[in-house]
């Protein structure tokens, strides 16, 4: 265990001098906290629990743990080291995995009358409790269990509970049941093979303890931008102990120069509890943030109280305005055409996604699908820095019940709350392909639900477009499509096929292109009035999609089927997919290290679009 300084400089007064000089920050969250922390990661005690009979024998309390296991990592890992092999090791129905660790209280720098020790899980999937020397912990949102495996949840530790040496013990179950989240993780409905990959729970991410003030701002802001009038709303999370007048000091600080671009206080009465506040900046010099310039700034927020205390947090942020309007998409109020690609991390850790996000960049990408999967936040930062638009999906889950889509649901709140800082993430996606909503043509309520959580989004997250079900069977009400872009999966190797597919496509003929009809409910007639999307299209190289194998070779087929879209009035594509994963086999980066194994800039529109196309109308 060691005790980490502050994971980054909150000194305003300091020059940064490009955008890419930025503390390092070795927690998996995008919001920073000027605190020391204590990262908990590495070896713990660890022990199976197939007869699932811990809780019965209050293992907490005390048991004699038969091995150690890393974290981070996966249960399937330990599951393996325990056996002595080196490749994961599936399991059936369900898995109960016991950690536990001693710590020493960390020293605090501030009073115990104002402080207090907070733990926080990075992710944990899919059932976690947790125990401080024999007591039962509640997260701050009072979750006895916490469910959820993508997006990271904390406890403050009691001060009762606490002693110089500390025994903290957690167990984390999982099971195929297919109602929850699972995105390509293989359930009693979906097993591993071909598209489906081998379930990946457990520990998967870092624990710490850091000293947090007991009344606060939450590590969640979300950032939504008026362009037009350099306006910024933030909205941001207060955590409060003790009742009283607060005030919220916002600063908007400029990353190369150190100014200070603007800055406003709002006295705010808190309640004891938690609430969100919204407020605006008015940041009349700000620049805008895109692929080919983006831009971002600091925002440092304060919580002062009436003793003139200060807590405080920074984030980075950027101004940007994304739009779907006629049959294009506009960024900032300029047509952009989406040239994408799919990405499925998998396994990948943090070091090979970021070479992965960089060749991603290279291969002249401006939009990346995270295909129905966590990742680490601190990805999501890097793409800000990058300029590179995310797509962002809600994990599925496997079948199309009530406790689904209420499971659906709370996955969905977990994500959003945590990633509406950052410009690059620009569209999500409810379901792809009706995982989860397999029913979504013949029932009113699965297509209520959908269309319920659109208008919910469009509402709550107005920064983003929203996709109700991506690929095909969009939702229809009254003629109205109930998703802000209509998207098509056409897998086809052949060139004359894809042209012809392509111009059903566009004319308007919605049933008999893609796998099924793209458009269920009420009737709805195509006439270019939404943009239309090629969201997957290729995958060369893998059996199931045909194509070539070579990577010459699929290139020059990669560069043929783009030409051949770009002849067509279709606002973006996205090729499957970047890297390969288990059996499919059709990645253009290497996994491990991101290198390319095709020509820089292949997915790059510019150098596929004919010259009367490359000026596209306002």
């Amino acid at each position: 265990m060691e005790t980490k300084k502050p994971n980054a400089s909150f000194s305003a007064s300091r020059p940064e001098r490009d955008q890419e000089a930025e503390p390092a920050n070795l927690l998996p969250r995008a919001v920073l906290r000027p605190n020391n922390y204590v990262l908990l990661d590495g070896d713990w005690s660890f022990s199976l629990d197939p007869d699932d009979r811990g809780l019965n024998d209050q293992w907490y309390v005390g048991h004699t743990f038969e091995g150690t296991a890393h974290w981070p990592g996966s249960i399937e890992a330990h599951m393996a080291q325990a056996k002595g092999q080196s490749t994961p090791l599936g399991w059936q129905d369900k898995v109960v995995a016991w950690y536990e660790r001693e710590f020493m209280l960390p020293n605090r720098t501030e009073s115990i009358a104002r402080s207090m020790i907070q733990l926080t899980f990075g992710a944990c999937g899919y059932e976690t409790r947790v125990w401080l020397n024999g007591h039962s912990l509640h997260t701050i949102e009072n979750e006895e269990v916490h469910l959820g495996e993508y997006t990271s949840f904390s406890y403050e530790l009691p001060e009762e509970y606490l002693r110089p040496s500390n025994r903290l013990t957690v167990r984390i179950s999982d099971t195929m049941d297919a109602e929850i989240p699972r995105g390509k993780q293989e359930s009693h409905v979906y097993k591993r093979g071909g598209i489906w990959y081998q379930t990946y729970s457990g520990a998967v991410r870092s624990v710490w303890l850091e000293t947090v003030e007991r009344n606060r701002l939450r590590s969640r802001v979300g950032v939504v931008s008026e362009v037009e009038n350099r306006l910024v709303r933030f909205s941001v999370t207060t955590r409060i102990h003790d009742p009283g007048d607060y005030t919220l000091r916002l600063q908007a600080v400029d990353l190369r120069s150190s100014e200070t671009l603007a800055t406003s206080d709002f006295p705010l009465r808190l309640e004891a509890g938690q609430k969100q506040q919204r407020v605006v900046l008015d940041i009349d010099k700000a620049e805008l943030w895109s692929p080919e310039s983006p831009t971002r700034y600091k925002l440092i927020a304060q919580l002062i109280d009436s003793d003139g205390y200060v807590a405080q947090i920074e984030t980075r942020f950027g101004l940007r305005k994304i739009e779907a309007r006629g049959r294009h998409v506009y960024l900032n109020n300029e047509p952009i055409y989406l040239d994408g690609i799919l990405y499925q991390p998998g396994t990948a850790t943090y070091e090979e996604m970021q070479q992965h996000m960089r060749s991603m960049k290279e291969l002249g990408c401006n939009l990346v699908r995270v295909h129905i999967a966590g990742v680490d936040p601190r990805i999501y930062n890097l793409a800000d820095k990058l300029g590179l638009m995310l797509w962002v999906e809600v994990p599925s889950p496997h079948s199309s019940t009530a406790k689904s889509r209420h499971n659906h649901k709370a996955e969905l709140l977990r994500m959003v709350s945590l990633i509406s800082t950052h410009p690059s993430v620009v569209i999500w996606s409810l379901y792809n392909e009706d995982w989860g909503a397999q029913d979504i043509a013949s029932n009113p309520e699965t297509r209520q639900y959908i269309m319920d959580m659109y208008h919910f989004m469009k509402l709550a997250y107005p920064q983003y477009l929203v996709v109700d079900n991506d690929g095909w069977q969009h939702v229809s009400y009254e003629g109205l499509l109930k998703s802000d872009l209509l998207t098509a999966h056409l897998y086809t190797p052949d060139l004359a096929y894809w042209r012809n597919l392509l111009e059903r496509l566009t004319a308007g003929e919605l049933t008999g292109v893609a796998a099924f009809p793209l458009v269920v409910g009420d009737p709805f007639f195509y006439r270019h009035q939404v943009p239309l999307l090629v969201s997957e299209w290729g995958g060369f190289g893998f059996a199931n999609y045909g194509g070539p194998n070579e990577s010459a070779d699929r290139a020059e087929r990669i560069r043929l089927f783009k030409e051949v879209l770009r002849q067509y009035p279709i606002a973006g594509d996205i090729y499957t997919q970047a890297t390969d994963i288990e059996d499919e086999r059709n990645g253009l980066i290497d996994p491990h290290t991101g290198e390319l194994s095709v020509p820089s800039d292949l997915l790059n529109s510019s150098q596929h679009t004919p010259e009367s196309q490359k000026q596209l109308p306002a």
